[in-house]
């Protein structure tokens, strides 16, 4: 049966252009640091691992959405809307720029000698009050220009003549995300392993949520200006 013959699973079968340079791209485009490598690490050094694996996990889900949106011509719609590109747009940068400030300011709360973890009761950073499948989720969807990197990236390595392009589009976009899962499950590992040392330094713990903070504030107005 064609199902079983594991020739399919070679890349030049699946219309595939250069699989080793697709692939080099896309080790280095994952390292790249981005809001929602960072949201993993800040949340699994400060909660453990689990909060990571949510995390990872709504960044999965909203990565395939957005790669079964481009499948279905979703970018099609907002190249020919710009208001409606425009609004996504401004939705991800004010959602990016309210969890910046909401770890900016749990982060210059901790700094304060006189911060008391038992004391401050239930509060929590404005990212914490979400479960983090919820804002990892959220924060891969009002990204739409994900959306036209998928596009742009993945049609260089797709053979023009190739008569089952959904196809290719599909073996890439599942390599894209084994490795971006490969690297997601790293960071949690980091941050499991730094989840006690920043129980004994509050100090670099609260640094740590003052440079998240002031990061994912600029990763807002970069989504806004480029």
């Amino acid at each position: 049966m064609e199902w079983l013959n594991f020739d399919l699973l070679s890349p030049s079968n699946a219309g595939i252009i250069d699989f080793s340079t697709y692939l080099l791209g896309t080790i280095f485009t994952i390292l790249l640091p981005g809001p929602n490598s960072l949201y993993v690490l800040t949340i699994t050094s400060q909660k453990g691992w689990r909060f990571g694996l949510w995390g990872a996990c709504g960044i999965f889900i909203g990565d395939s959405i957005l790669m079964i949106a481009v499948a279905l011509g979703a970018a099609s719609l907002l190249l020919s809307s710009p208001l409606l590109f425009n609004v996504v747009r401004t939705i991800g940068a004010i959602y990016l720029a309210w969890m910046g400030l909401g770890l900016l300011g749990i982060g210059l709360k901790r700094w304060r000698p006189s911060f008391n973890v038992e004391a401050d009761g239930g509060m929590q950073v404005r990212l914490m009050r979400f479960h983090p499948l919820v804002a990892a989720l959220t924060l891969s969807l009002t990204n739409p220009k994900a959306i036209f990197f998928f596009i742009a990236f993945f049609s260089q390595f797709i053979h023009p003549e190739y008569a089952n392009p959904a196809r290719t589009f599909l073996y890439l976009a599942i390599v894209l995300q084994i490795l971006s899962m490969t690297y997601l499950a790293s960071l949690i590992c980091i941050g499991q392993l730094f989840l006690r040392f920043f129980l004994r330094h509050p100090r670099l713990a609260a640094a740590l949520w003052i440079f998240a903070g002031v990061l994912f504030i600029g990763f807002a107005f970069r989504l806004l200006l480029l």
